[in-house]
C-alpha cells in the first residue's frame, strides 16, 4: 500500500467512543485480528495434543520475514527475544571493548538500553561517555563529536523516547565506520510506524520490542544481527536454537552447533503459541498498512499537536529535529502533573516524561482527539 493515502483505521481497535488515546508509545493496543489470533491459540494450548513440532517453528520463522522485510534485511538475520535489555545484553557479550575504549549513548537514555553497557562494575561505569541534550536540539552533531578510534560503540535509539528528538542515524553509521565503532541500536520507539533500513543505516544490532508500535504483546523484541556477527556466543544455552532441534526424537543427541544465523541467539521459551499469533498478525497488518502511510498519517496529527503547542506559547520539539510521530509539549514543572491528572480525568490518555507531555497517536486517531487535549489543557 505505499503511496496510498490511509483514512481513521479505529474500527481495527477495540477503543471504547469516551477514550481518547494518545500514547501508543507507552503501550500500543492490541488489534481486534490479533485478538482473535492470540484466543485461537490459547485454545490450543487447552489441547496440547494438537501442537507439533512445527509449532515451534514455523510461526517463529514466519514473524522473522515480516521484520526483515520491515528493515530490509534477510529471515536468517534476525533473532526472537524476550526484551531489549536481552538483546543488548547479547550485543555486549559479543562486541568486547579494549582498555581505554568507551561506549557512547545519550543522556537520559531508556534504561533497558543503558544497563546491558553499564555493567555491575565501576570499571564499565567509568567507560561511559554520555552525550548531554544539547541546546540546539541537534543531537547528531553532538553525537558524532564524542565518536572517535577510542570509541567502541555507539549504543544508541533512533529517537529519544520523552520527546521524540530524532538523530539523523545515515550519518552516525557513516561515521561509525569511518572510526570501527560498532553500532547497536534500539529502535522501538520507531520501528513499525517510521521507515527504516539496514541497507541505509548499517548497525550491528538493532532490536525492537513490538509492545509500542508494532501493536505487539509484550515479551516479544525482534533483533537483527548483522551477518559478521552471526558466529558468536549466545548469553543463553538453550536447546531450540541448535541444530537438529526439529527432531524432537533426537534431542538428547546433544550437539554445539547452532542453527544458522542469527538464530543461534534466540531465547528458550520464544515458542510462546500466543505471542507469536499476536505478533505475526500485528506485523502482517503494518505490512498491508505500509508504514510510509502510517507516517504519513500520523505526522499530520502531531504535526497538529506541535502547532496548537505554539499557539498556546508551550514548548515543543523543533520541527528539524523532531520525528514524525511523536510530540514533545513542554510544560511548566510546577503543573505538568496536574495536567496529566485533568486528562486522565478526561479519559484522554498521554504520558508524562519529566515535565513534558508526550502526545503519541496512531491510525486510530484523528484531529478532534488532539484538538480535545488542547481543549483541556485550556481551562
Amino acid at each position: 500500500m505505499s503511496g496510498q493515502r490511509l483514512d481513521c483505521q479505529r474500527d481495527k481497535f477495540d477503543l471504547p467512543g469516551d477514550i481518547t488515546y494518545l500514547n501508543c508509545g507507552y503501550q500500543g493496543p492490541q488489534l481486534r485480528i490479533s485478538t482473535e489470533a492470540g484466543e485461537k491459540k490459547l485454545l490450543q494450548k487447552a489441547r496440547p495434543w494438537t501442537i507439533t513440532p512445527d509449532d515451534f517453528f514455523v510461526p517463529a520463522d514466519r514473524l522473522r520475514k515480516l521484520f526483515a522485510r520491515m528493515i530490509g534485511a534477510r529471515t536468517q538475520d534476525i533473532a526472537i527475544v524476550p526484551s531489549v535489555s536481552y538483546a543488548m545484553s547479547t550485543a555486549a557479550a559479543n562486541l568486547p571493548r579494549n582498555n581505554g575504549q568507551h561506549t557512547v549513548m545519550l543522556a537520559e537514555q531508556f534504561p533497558s538500553h543503558v544497563y546491558p553497557w553499564t555493567g555491575t562494575t565501576d570499571g564499565d561505569k567509568d567507560r561511559i561517555r554520555t552525550v548531554q541534550r544539547p541546546h540546539s536540539g541537534d543531537w547528531t552533531d553532538d553525537v558524532i563529536q564524542s565518536i572517535d578510534s577510542a570509541c567502541a560503540i555507539a549504543a544508541l535509539p533512533g529517537v529519544h523516547w520523552t520527546d521524540g528528538y530524532r538523530l539523523r542515524l545515515d550519518d552516525i553509521s557513516r561515521h561509525c565506520a569511518d572510526n570501527g565503532t560498532a553500532l547497536c541500536l534500539d529502535l522501538t520507539q520507531s520501528l513499525g510506524v517510521t521507515p527504516f533500513s539496514v541497507s541505509e543505516v548499517e548497525a550491528d544490532f538493532v532490536a525492537a520490542s513490538v509492545y509500542k508500535w508494532m501493536l505487539g504483546p509484550p515479551g516479544v523484541c525482534l533483533l537483527y544481527v548483522n551477518p559478521r556477527h552471526q558466529h558468536g556466543k549466545p548469553i543463553e544455552p538453550n536447546w531450540l536454537s541448535r541444530r537438529d532441534s526439529h527432531d524432537f526424537a533426537g534431542l538428547t543427541d546433544y550437539t554445539e552447533e547452532f542453527q544458522p544465523g542469527a538464530r543461534r541467539y534466540d531465547a528458550g521459551g520464544r515458542a510462546n503459541l500466543v505471542n507469536m499469533a499476536i505478533a505475526i498478525s500485528a506485523l502482517e497488518q503494518i505490512e498491508s498498512w505500509g508504514v510510509e502511510n502510517i507516517t504519513d498519517y500520523i505526522s499530520k496529527l502531531t504535526g497538529l499537536a506541535n502547532d496548537l503547542a505554539n499557539d498556546r506559547g508551550l514548548s515543543c520539539t523543533p520541527k528539524a529535529h523532531r520525528s514524525p510521530h511523536i510530540a514533545g509539549i513542554g510544560l511548566p514543572r510546577d503543573r505538568a502533573r496536574e495536567v496529566t491528572t485533568a486528562l486522565h480525568e478526561q479519559n484522554i490518555y498521554v504520558s508524562l516524561r519529566g515535565n513534558k507531555l508526550r502526545i503519541t497517536p496512531h491510525l486510530y486517531n484523528t484531529r478532534k482527539d488532539i484538538e480535545r487535549l488542547f481543549e483541556v489543557l485550556d481551562v
